[in-house]
């Protein structure tokens, strides 16, 4: 009976409580870790798991490039400049704001809005390890919180949205190759493969990553050795292990990293890389372990079938799943077309990176005057800044690494979600049109090359051709082909530049009041070769009007076309460059 009483005086709320707590306990449990099933990567259902995920470069490990440096772009060398500018204790509270600003949780609920499903977490080992020249008993580790830490939040963030987590060690005890940025690596030390004690360090810390986080399905994978690029047959002419064919060290190094990840950890995918950046693996097979995948990476190369060949051949000979692990660095159009080709072939992918100083990523971090100045310094361009000005323009931008600061490229993210599936084009900007409505020149439709515009220089493939063709020559605003600048006689806005014969550009507009307008158009031009034609809906409203001298590219005037008539309502607007040469700006409608 005190029992029943106990029980009837249980209120039903908590009952409740309860049930949802068993219950979330009972989902919580049936998440599934990732593992290999032939060639492909499945949940534990069998389920294809297509893993579309994004590097996140620069958080752990600073490149140069990420940061406008031009020259000397690894992490110790920054932070040397850095010290030099504002001194040790001010600079140590930079690196505080740039860990601590640089991804965070709102960083995870973007990406997972977006239709990313995975991160890849690029680790430096200084951050988990003491480095072995500063170990105060020879032959043992010093584990430090600060990168458990941040990967653990990381983690959080993940489970949070339902994001895989990668772990890839980006930056190994030494560095890992002759491309010295990517792994921070000081040539003056050895390096990961002149040293045995880096080696063994190496494979302590992942023994200590896999047993940290073993039992944790949202980590997807461990990424063991991230591009290594070294000549262990033929240093001196091949500093990269592009023409390396045994690969002895790397193999035995990775095997040897399994073994201790297996000895902690039986459940994770491991996912390993060949020599040349990834993708060299004379020498490699046959493979050790029945839960492995092989990562490629691909730049500036076309995206056509034969240019993942050599990813399907290892993929059927070893009867285990590619992954592309690293890409990127490109435009839309490059985005659009590697998607559909990867996807197609059922390979997943990681973009590089998230967030960078620079237009052709999801994220951009702005600039400031003060940090302009630091970079003019810093790239032989400018004079010394003062302490005062370097440390206000550093810990701004620090401070700007945050997301709600950045600036989301809407058109990089619409290009590797829906344009390697669609041809449909959508509006870039709203264009709502009544009389005195500016349209920027810059905002055409959102949509693939030949639907929302048309460019001749798009992409760039300079690892197939041997020439460099950039795509967005003013690389600013957008990263599709077509060339924006910055406005210079504006403090807002840019322009459409370098206009070349058969080049397009479409404008979704919503009017407002029908009627016969009058269309002004922004335009610059040194002589009066230049000539366009507009359309609407598909015919031709304008036809041949000659763009007229305004005394140079940088001085924009008017050029009035009359008798326009428009309907109420959606309709799409055509600017057909028929001469090149010009630079266009802007559309004011009156009516």
């Amino acid at each position: 009976m005190k029992n029943m009483k106990i029980r009837q005086a249980i209120p039903l709320s908590v009952v409740w409580c309860v049930i949802l707590l068993f219950s979330g306990l009972k989902n919580a449990g049936a998440q599934s870790f990732l593992k290999t099933e032939g060639k492909r990567i499945v949940n534990e259902k069998g389920e294809n798991v297509l893993l579309r995920g994004m590097g996140f470069g620069g958080w752990m490990v600073q490149e140069g490039y990420m940061l406008g440096l031009n020259n000397e772009g690894q992490q110790f060398k920054i932070r040397e400049r850095v010290k030099d500018l504002i001194g040790e204790d001010k600079t140590k509270l930079f690196y505080k704001a740039w860990r601590a600003n640089h991804t965070r949780k709102a960083d995870i609920k973007a990406m997972k809005d977006w239709g990313f499903n995975s991160v890849r977490l690029p680790m430096h080992f200084n951050l988990y390890t003491l480095p072995v020249d500063q170990e105060p008993v020879p032959g043992q580790n010093t584990w430090l919180e600060q990168g458990f830490a941040m990967t653990d939040s990381l983690l959080a963030w993940c489970k949070e949205y339902q994001l895989y987590l990668i772990l890839d060690l980006h930056a190994a005890p030494g560095g890992q190759g002759n491309d010295l940025n990517i792994s921070d690596r000081d040539p003056q030390k050895p390096s990961l493969w002149d040293s045995e004690a880096n080696q063994q360090k190496t494979v302590a810390l992942w023994r200590k990553l896999a047993e940290r986080y073993a039992n944790e399905p949202w980590v997807g994978a461990y990424d063991v050795i991230n591009e290594p690029n070294w000549g262990f047959e033929d240093l001196e002419n091949d500093k990269n292990g592009l023409k390396e064919q045994k690969n002895v060290g790397l193999r035995k190094l990775m095997v040897e990293i399994t073994k201790a990840i297996r000895e902690v950890d039986q459940k994770h995918m491991l996912i390993i890389e060949g020599n040349g950046w990834g993708n060299n693996y004379n020498g490699i097979f046959p493979l050790w372990d029945n839960n492995m995948v092989l990562s490629f990476h691909k730049y500036w190369a076309f995206n056509d079938q034969a240019s993942v060949g050599g990813m399907e051949k290892a993929r059927t000979e070893q009867n285990v799943p590619v992954w592309l692990g690293e890409t990127g660095e490109n435009s839309n159009v490059w985005f659009t077309e590697a998607i559909r080709l990867f996807e197609k072939n059922n390979i997943g992918w990681a973009w590089w990176p998230l967030k960078k100083l620079g237009h052709n990523n999801p994220l951009q971090v702005k600039s400031n005057p003060e940090y302009d100045a630091v970079l003019k310094y810093w790239n032989g361009d400018g004079p010394k800044p003062s302490a005062a000005i370097a440390e206000k323009g550093l810990m701004r931008l620090s401070e700007d690494l945050k997301i709600e600061h950045n600036i989301f490229h809407a058109d990089v993210v619409d290009a590797m979600f829906r344009q390697p599936f669609s041809s449909e084009t959508k509006p870039f900007k709203a264009n709502v049109i009544k009389p005195g409505a500016i349209l920027a020149a810059a905002d055409y439709d959102l949509g693939v090359n030949g639907q929302a515009y048309f460019d001749q220089d798009t992409a760039d493939y300079h690892v197939s051709t041997q020439k460099t063709t950039i795509g967005n020559r003013g690389r600013t605003y957008r990263n599709d082909g077509v060339d924006i600048r910055k406005n210079g006689a504006r403090e807002q806005g840019c322009f459409v530049s370098d206009t070349e014969a058969g080049e397009w550009l479409q404008y979704t507009i919503n009017v407002q009041e029908a009627g016969v307008y009058c269309l002004n158009l922004g335009v610059a031009a040194k002589d009066s070769k230049g000539n366009v034609s507009i359309l609407r809906n598909g015919k031709t409203i304008v036809a041949n009007k000659n763009i007229p001298q305004t005394g140079g590219l940088a001085l924009f005037k008017p050029l009035l076309l009359k008798g326009i008539r428009l309907t109420k309502g959606i309709q799409k607007l055509k600017v057909y460059i028929n001469t090149g040469g010009f630079n266009f700006s802007s559309i004011r409608f009156e009516k």
